[in-house]
Order: C-alpha cells, then structure tokens, then sequence
C-alpha cells in the first residue's frame, strides 16, 4: 500500500507522519486489496485551532473517504482509521453475502 501524506498550511513532523504512516497501515490487517492512501491534514488558523484529517482509500472497485475535525492531529487520524475500520468491515461483508 502506497500512503501519501499531503501536509495544507503547515509542516509536518517526522514523529506525525511516522504516526500516521502506522496508523494506516493497520488498515491492512482487514484487508489486503488496499492500493493507494492518500491522508490529507489541514489546518484552520482560527481562535480554537481546529486540525482536521481526511483519509482517502483506494480499493479495486471503490474509494473510501473519511474525515475527522479535532482539537489534535493524532486524534483527528485515531477516529478517521476508526471510521474506515467499519466501513471496510461493511465493504466484505456485503462481498461476501453476494
């Protein structure tokens, strides 16, 4: 699986996109069709200082996207991973029942 990290309005850190990078690729415990992860990070330079992260899947046949705002960077990927956890798991139940 090929992971690109696009960083919008900031740097990323070495130790951010190792985090990252780990993350996703507990993705593949799920499954094994996973091509491309593109991770999407912006930042929104307002008083509360929401940081938002977006993951895009791609797999033979579909793309998967999930996007999460929080307060922090490790936060925002945690529950975006999370949300593709379930969306995976309801991509090869529905192959498998057909």
């Amino acid at each position: 699986m090929k992971i690109n990290i696009t960083a919008r309005k900031f740097k990323a850190h070495d130790t951010l996109k190792e985090f990252i990078e780990a993350e996703v690729s507990s993705l593949n415990k799920f499954t094994d069709e996973i091509m491309d992860a593109d991770v999407i990070l912006s930042f929104q330079n307002s008083t509360n200082s929401q940081k938002t992260a977006e993951i895009i899947l791609k797999v033979p046949g579909q793309i998967l996207t999930a996007t999460e705002t929080t307060d922090d960077f490790p936060k925002s990927v945690s529950a975006v991973v999370e949300k593709l956890n379930r969306q995976i798991q309801k991509l090869k139940t529905k192959r498998n029942n057909h």
